[in-house]
């Protein structure tokens, strides 16, 4: 195994110079948006939806898409309890370069991209061509499976983007400013093929899946009038993991390497989205523009400097039935970060277990309890579209903004005759989940640090 790591590498990084732009040009961090309309806007797609391109084939069970949750949560659970252990500098020389295998994969940024998750089609390239990437909102750096792919790449429902097609490639070298900012967009050193001068960068998440290939330029394309020059991405010459059959990961988090990051000088330092239910479709909009018309209430956007890409907030109570849990206001005082890919919401075992039992005191009254499943362990006899007398679940944050949740949001049928509350418990972090948060428009405001909630679902 060893042997073909070593020959995988050595020709990958043999081959790196025909990606090399010979000429000269500068390089410009942020890309250039051909709209005046002051919004980018897509649609954004369930992975289980209807016609969708990332449907897994076969399906997954919901234990599947459980035990990807429970990977991705324990991996944050690692940051923001500083217990995450990065690669050391010593490690990543160039002499290591052509043997990623004899290093621990460090907990950084993302985890398991499984069927829980939600994507939006994006064109790559001149000439355009789209591909299904995952949106991700604990993540920066952007990137997606390239030819020649030449250790390995997942099965995608797309075709691998071709760098040589592409009239705009280019890939960046190691002396950029763009490979120096990897440390902050992955939390990983960047990595530098001598011979053809050509970073390299390492994504990789706590669940040992990861994305090595350059680190690269090129034209983003979100609608025929809205062309993004200079997009700075990583050609994935080396994915494996739980990344379903998408193309790539699109970064959402506040780093200058996101998405977001690199448009936020046109549009402004904001984002939106509505995330679907299975049955329907959703949005997500980047700009400042895109949180106007909609009756936001506003919490504070909270910064930790350790993970300063997250989008941390603070939760100040939880009701259920309209009654408030009888939890001291310190045990709410926890790390609390609201993230796209998270299925689950998490919460301190001090408060969710309060929280458990004055949902199955109400519930228990009319439906019969059922054992747990998977992590969930709160779990009742019945389909949820015949469970009528669902208790409201009201969370409360830092300056009156809250979500007040629907049975869909509260609960999730895992099987047939068995439905579970979409809630676990978790260590001293909290989690807002994208299951709590369908059909809600969030908003994102980065540049005044408030993330707002708003009703009416995704139309």
């Amino acid at each position: 195994m060893g042997l073909v790591w070593f020959l995988g590498w050595f020709y990958l990084l043999a081959t790196a110079s025909s990606f090399v732009e010979k000429e000269n040009e500068a390089v410009v961090l942020g890309p250039r948006v051909n709209q005046s309309g002051g919004v980018v806007q897509l649609t954004i797609h369930h992975v289980h939806g209807p016609g969708s391109s990332l449907a897994p084939q076969p399906p997954v069970s919901f234990s599947d898409v459980l035990a990807w949750d429970d990977a991705r949560v324990k991996t944050l659970n690692s940051r923001l309890t500083r217990n995450d252990n990065r690669f050391p500098e010593s490690v990543l020389t160039k002499k290591d370069i052509r043997f990623p295998k004899s290093v621990s994969v460090p907990l950084n940024p993302g985890a398991s991209i499984g069927s829980g998750n939600y994507y939006v089609k994006v064109g790559l390239g001149s000439p355009a061509r789209y591909y299904s990437m995952i949106v991700d909102t604990g993540s920066s750096l952007s990137w997606v499976q390239c030819k020649p792919c030449v250790v390995y790449c997942h099965v995608q429902a797309d075709p691998l983007f071709d760098p040589s097609a592409s009239k705009t490639y280019k890939s960046l070298s190691c002396s950029s400013s763009q490979c120096s900012s990897l440390v902050d967009a992955t939390l990983n050193n960047p990595m530098c093929e001598t011979s053809s001068n050509v970073c390299v960068y390492t994504a990789s998440y706590g669940d040992s899946s990861y994305s090595m290939g350059y680190l690269s330029q090129d034209l983003l394309t979100v609608a025929p009038s809205q062309n993004l020059p200079g997009f700075v991405y990583g050609c994935g010459q080396d994915s494996e993991g739980l990344f379903g059959r998408a193309a790539g990961i699109l970064g959402m988090g506040r780093n200058k390497l996101s998405m977001l990051g690199q448009v936020s000088t046109k549009f402004g330092y904001a984002f939106s989205y509505c995330l679907p239910t299975r049955g329907g479709g959703g949005f997500l909009s980047i700009g400042k523009a895109s949180l106007a018309g909609s009756a936001y209430k506003f919490t504070p956007m909270t910064t930790d400097p350790e993970n300063p890409s997250l989008y941390f907030l603070r939760l100040t109570a939880i009701t259920v039935g309209g009654r408030a849990l009888g939890v001291a206001a310190a045990h709410y005082r926890v790390p609390t970060i609201i993230d796209s890919g998270t299925v689950i919401t998490r919460l301190p075992m001090s408060v969710y277990t309060p929280f458990q039992q004055a949902f199955v005191k109400i519930m228990s009254r009319k439906y019969a309890r059922a054992p747990g499943f998977s992590i969930l362990d709160t779990c009742f006899k019945g389909n949820l579209k015949d469970m009528q007398s669902v208790p409201e679940v009201r969370l409360i944050f830092q300056g009156g903004a809250d979500l007040n949740l629907r049975p869909l949001n509260v609960l999730l049928q895992v099987d047939e005759g068995l439905t579970c509350l979409a809630f676990a418990g978790n260590n001293e972090v909290a989690i807002i989940g994208n299951h709590q948060q369908q059909t809600f428009k969030v908003a994102h405001d980065i540049s005044t640090a408030r993330i707002g909630f708003a009703t009416g679902g995704c139309n």
